[in-house]
């Protein structure tokens, strides 16, 4: 069976977790919460691995991360100290990691391995809700640090026989991401990025799609949305691994004013 591709939010720092006793997060990021608590019940099949690529690690060339046990990298700033604390104890994909390797220097591209680095908040905290009991291993793959749009859609490409092998391919980041920016003034803005940002990526037409992602600085208010691109690379690599696949937007809600949507390919 062949598994969607997704493009989701990891929201903000360990946002999700900010109640020493475990509660529920600020009401503000509950309803995404919510979306990724319940991803993998709406998949066709449980994956029997993830691949990830998450906005808080770029490198030079394209690297997958081949540990057994990664640690946590708590790569968040100013936030309370049991934050620091946080357990997602999933074991690594090392097979799955070098298969993706594998795919990428057939199709061309430079590819190192790597096994020290710690999972990062773009990895463990969405993870830890959606998949608590840390029970599906999961390999990363960095972004390439020039963050060339048509570069990451072409490595999804690359990637995209792995959706019928039971890897789900999953990017990390968010839609809107200017963390100088918060607020109700914001939401008009947001709200056009983000209208133009999903006409783009759910456009019928696969190659028109990729096309129009692709030169996703044409679009109103881009820069504006994304100062820097990490955070919007990994929604290329979804897009690329996709293919042809119908896609749509799987969730959408406003949070520090910002318009914040998830997509989901196949």
């Amino acid at each position: 069976m062949t598994l969607p591709t997704l493009f989701v939010p990891h929201g903000g720092g360990p946002c999700f977790f900010m109640d020493p006793g475990g509660g529920p997060p600020d009401p503000m990021w509950r309803p995404m919460q919510a979306y990724l608590a319940g991803l993998l019940a709406t998949l066709p099949e449980r994956p029997r691995a993830i691949l990830m690529v998450s906005g808080h690690w770029e490198t030079p060339e394209l690297t997958v991360h081949v540990g057994e046990r990664p640690s946590l990298l708590f790569d968040y700033h100013n936030f309370p100290s049991h934050t620091y604390r946080l357990r997602w104890d999933a074991p690594g994909a090392p097979d799955v990691a070098r298969r993706a390797a594998t795919l990428l220097r057939g199709a061309g591209h430079a590819v190192g391995e790597e096994a020290a680095r710690g999972w990062d908040h773009g990895v463990f905290i969405p993870m830890m809700v959606a998949d608590p009991a840390a029970t599906i291993p999961l390999a990363q793959l960095s972004l390439r640090a020039d963050l060339d749009p048509a570069a990451h859609v072409a490595i999804g490409r690359a990637l995209a026989p792995l959706r019928d092998e039971g890897v789900l391919i999953v990017g990390s980041g968010m839609s809107f991401h200017n963390l100088r920016a918060r607020g109700p003034q914001l939401t008009l803005v947001a709200a056009a990025w983000d209208a133009a940002l999903t006409d783009a990526v759910t456009d019928p037409d696969s190659a028109r799609r990729a096309a129009r992602v692709i030169d996703w600085e044409s679009l109103p208010h881009a820069r504006f949305a994304h100062p820097e691109a990490e955070h919007l690379l990994p929604l290329m690599v979804a897009l690329g691994a996709g293919g042809e696949a119908a896609a749509v937007c799987d969730y959408r809600d406003v949070v520090l004013g910002w318009a914040v949507t998830a997509y989901r390919f196949g």
